[in-house]
């Protein structure tokens, strides 16, 4: 998986559009592929228009929460690699620092989201809410 400081270079160094959208793409392919198994309706992000699940793990930590770590899927290309960017931002974070963390507002800075779409935009958000929904269920399971 590339780190989410590596991919906010990366998009400084892309002017064009189509080139941002085809390295979106290129980070959803190198999603590790998620089992069908887990490809469950108890993992699906609801708010979507594509298909898209969302595994999540908790393990203990220390003050800022318990550690989280996320693999996910979508049906779309381009879903799929903004996936990849929210898991490079929020996968082995502790919750604390997971809340403390403006997914938006990354997309924001780095381009993307003016070019999304309402649909993709909306969706984009409903994985920010479900990330963030259970990083607060762990904090206050700690």
């Amino acid at each position: 998986m590339t780190e989410i400081d590596d991919i906010v270079e990366n998009f400084t160094l892309l002017d064009e559009w189509d080139d941002r959208y085809r390295y979106v793409i290129e980070l959803g392919k190198a999603l590790p592929p998620m089992p069908d198994s887990e490809h469950t309706e108890t993992n699906k992000v609801q708010g979507c228009a594509s298909q898209v699940w969302l595994v999540t793990r908790s393990e203990p930590g220390d003050a800022d929460g318990p550690v989280m770590t996320f693999r996910g899927d979508s049906d779309a290309h381009i879903v799929r690699g903004l996936v990849a960017i929210l898991i490079a931002l929020y996968s082995g974070k502790p919750a604390r620092r997971i809340l403390a963390t403006d997914a938006l507002e990354l997309f924001e800075r780095i381009g993307l989201r003016e070019n999304l779409t309402p649909q993709r935009s909306n969706g984009l958000r409903s994985m920010v809410e479900r990330i963030r929904t259970e990083a607060a269920a762990a904090l206050a399971a700690a």
